[in-house]
């Protein structure tokens, strides 16, 4: 079973995703690091544990998400794949990075790779499946394993909360649907490893979440 090892970034406390399985080959999601500690501590995870990074994937490109694109690029020699309604985010970042109090933000590579509304991406022995699911952004992606039971989220489904849909590209309806059509039609035990805040479980939501009943 692949292992899946998060950082918390920036001062939006944004989840950063490593997964890797027994081949050591690993896939990076939403890199947020922004600080040299930050990044540092990532680097420093994937040398100890002699990873092989494959993939650099983007959920979505709020900038709290893409910080460290530049830097996994510059590292590792990987441009983002993501979503091509998330494009216009990623390019709109450099003129409002400043007013957010990111001065240094590093501009990320352009994907050459868009990834599709399903499919499958498979890394080492392990595979994880697109799920289209927009609402908090044009064209939010989450990433499913099957075999394994987890959800690399983003921001669509928080522990009993929801992504914020006021943002530019958010539409509350939208995300409503991909959550009801998308997310609860996946198994009860599938932890959710959401962008933000911790884990939390798909059949506990469809309890418990206020703002799905």
């Amino acid at each position: 079973m692949p292992t899946i090892k998060s950082f918390t970034n920036n001062p939006y406390q944004e989840n950063t995703y490593i997964l890797y399985d027994e081949t050591q080959q690993c896939v990076i999601i939403d890199p947020g690091m922004y600080t040299g500690a930050e990044q540092n501590a990532v680097v420093n995870f994937i040398t100890s544990n002699n990873l092989k990074p494959q993939l650099l994937l983007n959920t979505h490109c709020h900038i709290d998400h893409v910080l460290g694109n530049k830097f996994i690029f510059d590292n590792y020699g990987l441009k983002p794949q993501l979503h091509k309604n998330e494009l216009q985010l990623l390019e709109a970042i450099p003129s409002y990075a400043p007013q957010q109090g990111f001065n240094d933000y590093q501009l990320s590579p352009l994907p050459e790779v868009f990834l599709p509304e399903t499919g499958l991406i498979k890394f080492g022995n392990s595979e994880l499946e697109i799920i289209f699911a927009p609402g908090h952004s044009p064209g939010h992606l989450c990433f499913y394993s099957k075999a394994d039971a987890y959800l690399i989220g983003g921001d669509v489904l928080f522990y009993t909360s929801i992504g914020r849909t006021d943002l530019p590209g958010g539409n509350h309806n939208q995300l409503i649907n991909s959550i009801k059509n998308n997310l609860m039609a996946l198994p009860n035990n599938v932890v959710v490893y959401a962008g933000h805040g911790p884990a939390t479980q798909i059949g506990f939501e469809r309890l418990n979440n206020p703002y799905l009943n």
